[in-house]
């Protein structure tokens, strides 16, 4: 029971990061434009992530159900699998670099369960493919390498697409009127991208509380309860049928999450607004429409994607519709070094701590 306890604050902590982590990127755009001070927009961010975290729960069960073998789920695996992501997180949070909360997620999960299972790599559930589409398949390659590549192209291609029409659009108003009327119309689109932030993000977190309480269940944790806890019983659902996430974890998580944001993350809103292109309201507006539609898609799809990732392609392909040189590439170049680092540096992490453990006679 103390565990599991250790797990869901473990989980709670890691979400608290992530509010501060990865709302900075969402955020970014509309701070660096002047449209909102970096406190306005927190506070925003804060209220739209707690409303988008309450929105569906299809990103949790993916990262619950379709990610690795459940029968090496222990509470000790999901614990040294967060600290593998928190410490990824708070690194390049320190050093201001925008990296994938989600991703290192995933990796912490893989990586201590590859170490539990004693290097059996079969423990990840690679591929299973579905009929019909690719998203409904299951498994890394499906549910996080694919749209790991494909999610910042199509924000590139179509954060591209959208500012060359603005730009086709726009080119008889004057500077001035486009500046004042996009930094209203930012406030819709930078409120869009903190809601499709909530509904993606937060249910991260979620998965792994409902990943946890289904593995205690099944091995017994829960047996003497009393009463009043309940509620933490979590049966594994039937073969086939999704994992039901509980209203309070659904409500503790966009809770934290909200609590998160509003501490801010002036770093990584540094980078992304300012060294990597300097942006203009309507610029701004079509970074932020295109990524939110694009986390949109893939929440609905119940694909766990990078809100850091989007945001950035997205005013990559801004930027680039303006002129090439107008992004800063070497920039561009240590983003990308860290997206490709974070799965298999979260992912060791993890690894070595579950090796520690189990060195000690205590791991799993």
């Amino acid at each position: 029971m103390t565990l599991i306890l250790v797990v869901i604050a473990v989980a709670l902590v890691f979400e608290f990061i992530n509010g501060f982590h990865d709302t900075a990127n969402a955020i970014a755009t509309v701070v660096s434009t002047k449209v909102l001070t970096p406190r306005q927009a927190i506070v925003m961010a804060a209220g739209t992530n707690l409303l988008g975290a309450l929105w569906g729960t299809a990103v949790a069960q993916t990262i619950a159900s379709g990610l690795v073998d459940g029968s090496v789920v222990t509470s000790g695996v999901l614990i040294c699998a967060l600290l593998g992501a928190i410490a990824w997180n708070l690194l390049t949070w320190w050093s201001g670099m925008p990296s994938s909360s989600s991703h290192a997620l995933v990796g912490g999960l893989c990586g201590g369960c590859l170490a539990a299972a004693g290097n059996r790599w079969s423990v990840i559930v690679w591929a299973v493919p579905a009929g019909g589409h690719w998203w409904l398949g299951k498994g890394v390659w499906w549910k996080v390498i694919m749209p790991m590549i494909t999610s910042p192209l199509c924000g590139v291609v179509v954060g591209f697409v959208v500012m060359g029409a603005l730009y086709g659009l726009l080119r008889h108003w004057r500077p001035r009127t486009v500046n004042v009327v996009f930094g209203k119309v930012q406030l819709l689109s930078s409120a869009a991208m903190g809601f499709m932030h909530g509904t993606n993000d937060a249910q991260k977190t979620m998965g792994i509380i409902a990943l946890a309480l289904v593995a205690a269940t099944q091995t017994g944790g829960f047996d003497h309860l009393p009463r009043w806890l309940h509620f933490l019983h979590s049966p594994a659902p039937p073969p086939g049928q999704p994992l039901a996430i509980a209203v309070w974890i659904k409500a503790l998580c966009a809770l934290t999450m909200a609590s998160g944001t509003a501490a801010g993350g002036w770093r990584i809103i540094r980078t992304l607004g300012h060294r990597m292109v300097k942006l203009q309201p309507v610029q701004g507006f079509a970074a932020e429409t295109t990524s939110a539609a694009v986390i949109w898609v893939a929440t609905q799809l119940g694909l766990p994607v990078s809100t850091t990732h989007n945001i950035a392609a997205a005013i990559m392909g801004v930027g680039a519709a303006k002129r090439f040189n107008a992004l800063k590439w070497s920039v561009v170049e240590q983003m990308v070094w860290a997206w490709l680092l974070t799965i298999p540096v979260s992912g060791l992490v993890a690894y070595l701590l579950v090796r520690a453990l189990q060195g000690l006679g205590l791991g799993p």
